[in-house]
């Protein structure tokens, strides 16, 4: 059996892909996404130990390792040349940074497609539309099952725990009423990197709450 096409991408990059309405082929609420995406890149860098806490600051583990994922790398880079902050200010520091490395990452893979355009004619920007319709609803209907059953949250491996507390953090899984008792197990399986998660995803909520207050 071939892995899904998704199988390799990072929890920001599924991240990322889960703000599309599949439907539509645009974002959902791009306001909250930055904040979303940066949140993901935090947790997937505590997961592979190259982010540590000490006393509520990020901190690199060392000066040197990397991941291979431009996207961790970048984020893991402007980390150890900024100013210590806490967990809570790198959710929204420079956060689309971190997005438009993942947009170019997705759409270098195919999952995005980017189309170069001039605002008024004279200043460039790039938009993207979706193009990996598919991954999408298959990664939508992953964190459903995770989030709100029947998925035992035993069963559930450390990045899909934080992938569905994140996705519910930012409001792209369900309106139904949810488990806060099961979203608390699931929080705790995202392992080391549970304490962090949990304040990442305050700011993820914190950012979602801003970005509706805008609209």
């Amino acid at each position: 059996m071939h892995p899904a096409p998704h199988a390799s991408l990072s929890l920001p990059a599924r991240l990322c892909l889960l703000a599309w309405d599949s439907t539509e082929t645009e974002v959902t609420d791009a306001g909250r996404l930055p904040a979303l995406v940066r949140a993901g890149a935090l947790v997937e860098l505590v997961r592979r130990g190259l982010l540590v806490d000490e006393d509520g600051v990020a901190t690199p583990a060392d000066m040197d390792s990397d991941t291979g994922d431009p996207v961790l790398d970048g984020l893991l880079e402007l980390v150890r040349e900024s100013r210590p902050h806490r967990w809570r200010t790198w959710v929204t520091l420079r956060a689309r940074i971190t997005l438009d490395a993942v947009r170019e990452q997705l759409a270098a893979g195919g999952f995005l497609h980017a189309e170069k355009r001039r605002v008024l004619g004279v200043f460039p920007t790039v938009e993207y539309v979706l193009e990996g319709v598919a991954v999408v609803d298959a990664l939508r209907a992953q964190a459903r099952a995770v989030v709100l059953g029947p998925v035992p949250v035993a069963e559930v491996s450390e990045r899909d725990a934080a992938l569905a507390v994140l996705t519910d953090a930012a409001g792209l899984v369900s309106d139904d009423a949810h488990d806060r008792g099961r979203l608390e197990e699931l929080t705790e399986r995202g392992g080391v990197a549970a304490p962090v998660l949990r304040t990442v995803v305050r700011e993820v909520r914190t950012a979602r709450a801003a970005a509706s207050a805008v609209d």
